[in-house]
């Protein structure tokens, strides 16, 4: 059994809080084992007044840990899943997926109980998210939107010392550092979908790395992985990214998965909801088929809208 394990990890105050969590959890199972936490900082950490949508996101939270991977710095990488490309690097796998908090979007506002339903006619709400952006604009056209980049104690505070409205968060980040005191409202998943893979911890290794494997498939949640992998398969069949307001979200009850997606233009005027159900063991093929009947339906041409802004 492997006795020492490298941790690699962003700097962030939410990417610490997951290792720390990796590493609590492995301990529980291997108390002798020694773990290194390697920090190493990305692109997107250190490009923060950009939209995500204008640097483009080939691996702008992941690249740096991946290649650390890849030269045998570390042994594992600890991501939020919605930042890892659907496409994985040659020689390195997505091993492990294994908590999930839950996965909706949070209004913060001044007080408590503010709705998307709620808020003042022409509000402003900040979010850096086009996802958020079009399914809160397809809600409520009236809306202004502005850029909002940062890590979530920064973005909070920008919006307390601003005139804005509300921001939108996930609420995994907010409640994960102890920050739900800030939370307005909870907004329903059938109001607003999640990014793939939002409040899921992917564990990424080299692939033939089976000594690291072994140690950490002890975190593994199979229903999760189910869910998560249908949502990838989606995302990745659309070729979608943070340039494309795009969201999934699965689940996996007693009679199957369930999937539920959206594709919008970035201003919401153009949006198209789909829906599927099938076998988890057929996760992938579930997404892939759903991305298809959307995109044949009319995502293709939201799609192309959004290539030519």
């Amino acid at each position: 059994m492997k006795t020492k394990l490298r941790i690699g990890t962003r700097q962030s105050k939410l990417a610490l809080w997951q290792t720390e969590h990796v590493e609590s959890e492995l301990k529980k199972h291997y108390p002798e084992l020694e773990i290194e936490v390697i920090h190493i900082n990305t692109k997107g950490d250190k490009i923060l007044d950009v939209a995500l949508s204008k640097i483009g996101d080939k691996g702008l939270f992941t690249k740096e840990l991946e290649n650390a991977l890849l030269s045998g710095e570390v042994d594992l990488a600890v991501h939020s899943l919605k930042d890892l490309e659907t496409n994985m690097p040659a020689g390195l796998q997505l091993a492990v997926v294994s908590d999930r908090h839950e996965v909706n979007d949070v209004i913060i506002a001044r007080e408590k109980g503010v709705t998307i339903d709620s808020l003042r006619e022409n509000a402003v709400v900040a979010t850096g998210s086009l996802r958020r952006r079009s399914q809160l604009l397809n809600l409520r056209n009236d809306i202004s939107t502005v850029e909002l980049r940062g890590n979530v104690p920064t973005r909070i505070q920008k919006y307390l010392d601003s005139d804005w409205d509300a921001i939108i968060l996930a609420r995994a980040g907010v409640e994960r550092l102890g920050l739900q005191d800030h939370i307005s409202s909870i907004i329903p998943i059938d109001m607003m979908l999640p990014a793939v893979g939002q409040g899921a911890l992917g564990l990424q290794i080299r692939e033939g790395d089976n000594k690291t494997n072994e140690l950490i498939s002890v975190l593994h949640n199979p229903n999760i992985f189910a869910a998560v992998s249908c949502e990838r398969a989606f995302l990745r069949e659309l070729q979608g990214g943070c340039q494309v307001p795009i969201a999934a979200h699965a689940i996996v009850k007693p009679n199957g998965i369930w999937l539920k997606a959206y594709i919008g233009s970035v201003d919401g005027t153009e949006a198209m909801r789909g829906y599927v159900r099938g076998s988890k063991y057929h996760a992938e093929e579930l997404g892939v088929g759903l991305a298809q009947d959307m995109f044949n339906d009319g995502g293709k041409e939201i799609i192309a809208m959004i290539d030519r802004v």
